[in-house]
């Protein structure tokens, strides 16, 4: 199992249209794709402007299969057009982790 740790951070006073942008346009397609994020939220300390997701997946190739078919969904291709258009991301940070061998994670999907 590996987990997709990923870090948003939108430029001041951006990040809760970027969050209703995502809400409305791309929540529902990337959950039709990789499931129900373990954590989507917002940073309430240290870069107050960024927000995080983590998904789970049962490998690698889990991953790779799930983004490639998201990365052809139209809906979703949409949402990445409108947030481009409305400019509000600055950078991104995607780590991957795996679980510690004593941690017994909870399946997603």
């Amino acid at each position: 199992m590996i987990y997709d740790h990923r870090t948003y951070t939108c430029r001041p006073n951006t990040l809760k249209k970027q969050m209703k942008l995502y809400e409305e346009h791309g929540w529902d397609a990337q959950r039709r794709h990789l499931g129900d994020p373990v954590v989507y939220g917002a940073v309430e300390t240290g870069d107050v402007n960024s927000y995080i997701h983590i998904w789970v997946y049962k490998d690698a190739a889990d991953r790779a299969a799930r983004r490639k078919a998201m990365s052809e969904d139209p809906e979703w291709i949409a949402y990445l057009q409108k947030s481009l258009e409305a400019g509000y991301l600055v950078s991104q940070v995607n780590t991957i982790l795996t679980p510690a061998p004593f941690f017994a994670p909870k399946a997603s999907g």
